[in-house]
């Protein structure tokens, strides 16, 4: 689900976008070019909702225009048959039933008008008429059942995702964080990605990962991952022990459950740990896309595991986990994310690179690096996202001779 500091960033998912030399150039771009993508995102859903109220009423009157200028052997019945049908699933019931007896009225002054209002065929048309408008209000009905029951559903969805995925504090153990989940649906809030991050007598650690899988199955494996990773930080002396208290976790959950598929029960995830009084950062990585660092002055590392790891819970232990160790400098950013970002593709099928977009950019602080970024995909993508992104910013502050300082 979003956070509050997504929400305030940027939105919704599927809303504005950036030119694409937005995170390489000013920052005001990125702004600029949101707001712009928003305001045109607006404007056209504005006309289209104008034109959906408009056109009952355009068939009605242009059953009546071609009624009154045509042979009264010619009918223009189905232009006002489609004027109820048409408002049936827009409009509420009570406007609904205004369509259908305006077209009712329309056709009732035209026949009596031409002097046939007695004759078989007038009194067959208003005898559909009636029926399609009939017809209409079961559908309105229906229509409107369904939409309270799935605005139910997303209001539980969202509940969930929100006691899941609660939003990190911008200050974190002296760390400044900022986190995104940007769903691949503006409508959809229930997924598999995963973020948490907390203050441990270790250190800062934190978790991003990806269980296989969508809805809510998708979020009692989210809730099990979090909740033994909430609990192993604070106990487990090492950062390979949170991960295999995570495995053990996943496996009790396998057998609770009858039995996990290996290939449909797994959860690619990396681990990270910033010690106390320490620039050192450790990494434990499970078959993830990989985090990324910022330095100042634009520079990055793409934190490339040594010895690649299969996902948590695949049932196949073959060794040991093993962390991976980097300087984390003040000034630096740890980016984490999910795959939602990596494998989002342009209309062409071009991967989106965050490596090769972040390069040579600078940013204030987590917030705004995040920011900067969930726009710069939405254009690259043209708003087209196929799959949920979790996104985990951590920054050390620069600490310079008047003190620390936003990165």
């Amino acid at each position: 689900m979003p956070s509050r500091r997504a929400r305030r960033g940027s939105g919704r998912c599927g809303r504005g976008a950036v030119p694409s030399a937005a995170v390489g150039g000013p920052g005001r771009s990125t702004q600029v070019g949101k707001r712009d993508g928003q305001r045109g995102g607006l404007m056209e859903g504005s006309r289209t909702r104008r034109f959906v109220w408009a056109l009952p009423a355009l068939m009605i009157v242009a059953g009546a225009a071609v009624d009154l200028t045509t042979s009264p052997n010619f009918s223009a019945i189905p232009l006002f048959a489609a004027a109820p049908l048409i408002a049936a699933p827009f409009f509420s019931l009570a406007s609904t039933v205004r369509t259908a007896g305006a077209a009712f009225l329309v056709v009732l002054a035209i026949r009596a008008a031409h002097g046939t209002l007695g004759h078989v065929v007038p009194l067959t048309e208003l005898l559909t008429l009636v029926t399609v408008s009939a017809l209409a209000l079961v559908i309105n009905s229906v229509v409107r059942h369904s939409n309270e029951q799935l605005a139910s559903a997303r209001v539980i969805a969202e509940t969930a995702m929100r006691a899941v995925l609660p939003t990190p504090d911008d200050r974190i153990g002296g760390l400044m964080v900022a986190a995104r989940y940007e769903a691949a649906q503006a409508d959809e809030f229930v997924g598999g990605d995963l973020f948490a991050i907390v203050d441990t007598p270790h250190g800062v650690r934190l978790v991003v990962g990806d269980v296989r899988g969508k809805g809510l199955e998708a979020v009692g494996a989210v809730a099990v991952v979090i909740g033994a990773f909430r609990e192993a930080a604070e106990q487990e002396s090492s950062l390979e022990g949170v991960a295999q208290r995570l495995e053990r976790a996943l496996a009790r959950e396998g057998v609770r459950r009858g039995g996990l598929d290996s290939v449909e029960g797994f959860v690619t995830a990396v681990l990270a740990e910033i010690p106390v009084g320490s620039d050192v950062l450790r990494i434990v990585n499970r078959g993830h896309p990989e985090p990324i660092l910022l330095h100042g002055g634009g520079e990055l590392q793409v934190l490339a595991p040594a010895v690649p790891a299969l996902p948590i819970g695949m049932g196949l232990d073959v060794w040991p986990d093993r962390s991976d160790e980097w300087p984390m400098p003040a000034g630096a950013t740890l980016l984490v994310y999910t795959d939602g970002l990596s494998e989002a593709r342009n209309a062409r099928g071009v991967f989106y690179d965050p490596a090769g977009r972040l390069r040579g950019r600078t940013f204030p602080g987590p917030e705004e690096l995040l920011s900067a970024l969930t726009d710069d995909v939405r254009l690259h993508t043209g708003g087209r996202t196929t799959d949920d992104m979790a996104l985990l910013a951590v920054g050390r502050p620069d600490t310079g001779p008047q003190g620390p300082r936003r990165p």
